[in-house]
């Protein structure tokens, strides 16, 4: 199980997933051919449904399940620095997917990131951050995927650069990057705190997005949540440790919930693979899980200056020239929806002024706005979303970088001159 994660053009937050409502096995309860049953078949339903919505959470059908194909079936392509994996089959088909596991197996899966056969899984799946989910949460996962429909799907073999197809390979990657074991309550902490802690570190594996990687595919723990580029997908995971990226400090809690819930807030609303996460997962998450997140998310200390990202930079004078030629194009193009002043009609149309998002070191998300467009997520809380529409097509590499340098700099924006190269270098980027 995995995540896609990311954001855009407006305020920007977080993946994140689970309940805490935890199974107490009875001692009525038993076992059958290795895997725990419960007591009544009402308990077993229950668990059956806790399970499904900690799945959700989680956002496994995001990387489980092939846009058109079988849920849970496999078989999704995830392009990395070192070659591309395939999702596997999670159904529980005897052959081809986990019908064969135990409950042990698919707890050790998670919490040791090992397979039924005690092979080391690759750290695209996140059992970094999953072997902190407690034993009685991933038994109800394992409940819930034994309860959908087997799926008869081989799974695809791996396709990875040479040496990176060892897997032991792994063992040394493990001991510098993977330290095992289910969250612990902080008792300094209220209840409601340590449930969003436990929720965004453990099944919402946040850090997996909002963590910079180094040439090893490690994160660099130093940096925990200050954001990075997410390598091959082109979007940027804002920081959340900066008030001057997607820093919470100064948020209200209802504006950090809303954004979790229904992809829109008062203060900006989730474009790009962020998006998907609050469309498939994030909105169906209980009221209370969502405050939990949003608690522990505001929580996150912050730190004076927004990480440095590598970015190209453009002389003064030619960054003055783009930002008159923007104010124009934005007239035209963009005021309708953002107003001249750039406040926006939040939340069908978010604010561009004093706007975190746009202000970044990395223009690489207002960039890919621009370019591509894009909508916050259709959600309960908000079924027909206003879109962006793309001017990849209408916009040459200089205007792009012309209004995106003007919106950087204008309203009391702080933000630094795009250059063309950049945009040039982020049209072929893939879409998501």
């Amino acid at each position: 199980m995995k995540r896609k994660s990311l954001f855009a053009l407006s305020a920007v937050v977080v993946v994140a997933a689970a309940a805490l409502v935890p199974v107490l096995w009875s001692g009525s309860d038993y076992l059958h051919n290795g895997t725990a049953v419960a007591a009544t078949p009402a308990d077993q339903a229950a668990l059956i449904k806790k399970g499904e919505y900690l799945a959700r959470a989680g956002d496994c059908i995001a990387c489980h399940t092939v846009r058109g194909g079988k849920e849970f079936a496999g078989g999704l392509p995830m392009a990395t620095p070192f070659g591309t994996l395939f999702t596997p089959n999670i159904t529980p088909d005897d052959q081809y997917g986990i019908g064969k596991w135990s409950q042990d197996d698919f707890y050790r899966a998670m919490h040791t990131g090992r397979s039924k056969d005690g092979s080391l899984l690759y750290p695209a799946f996140p059992f970094t951050s999953y072997t902190k989910v407690s034993r009685a949460d991933a038994d109800a996962i394992y409940a819930y995927l034994r309860s959908v429909p087997p799926v008869a799907v081989p799974s695809r073999p791996h396709e990875l650069k040479f040496p990176f197809n060892n897997r032991n390979l792994l063992i040394g990657w493990r001991t510098l990057f993977f330290r095992e074991g289910e969250y612990k309550a902080d008792p300094t902490k209220s209840v409601e705190w340590n449930r969003g802690a436990y929720l965004i570190e453990g099944l919402g594996h946040c850090g997996m997005c909002h963590t910079s990687i180094n040439a090893m595919g490690g994160p660099v723990n130093s940096a925990a949540f200050a954001g990075g580029l997410i390598p091959l997908q082109n979007w940027y995971a804002p920081s959340l440790t900066s008030n001057k990226e997607a820093g919470l400090g100064d948020w209200d809690i209802k504006d950090i919930s809303d954004l979790l819930k229904t992809g829109v807030s008062q203060r900006g609303a989730v474009f790009g693979p962020m998006a998907e996460v609050v469309h498939n997962s994030l909105q169906y998450m209980s009221d209370e899980d969502i405050h939990a997140m949003s608690t522990y998310l505001k929580t996150i200390p912050q730190k004076d200056e927004a990480p440095e990202h590598l970015q190209l930079e453009t002389s003064q004078q030619f960054g003055s020239e783009l930002l008159k030629q923007g104010q124009k194009i934005y007239a035209d193009n963009c005021a309708k929806c953002h107003a001249e002043n750039g406040l926006g009609m939040p939340p069908s149309f978010p604010p561009l002024a004093n706007n975190q998002s746009i202000q970044m070191p990395s223009a690489v998300n207002p960039i890919r706005m621009v370019l591509n467009g894009g909508y916050p997520p259709s959600t309960g809380g908000n079924p027909k979303p206003y879109g962006m529409p793309p001017f990849a097509q209408a916009l040459s590499n200089q205007e792009v970088a012309a209004v995106v340098t003007y919106i950087r700099q204008s309203w009391g924006n702080h933000g630094t001159a795009v250059s063309p190269q950049q945009v040039s270098d982020l049209r072929s980027a893939p879409l998501d």
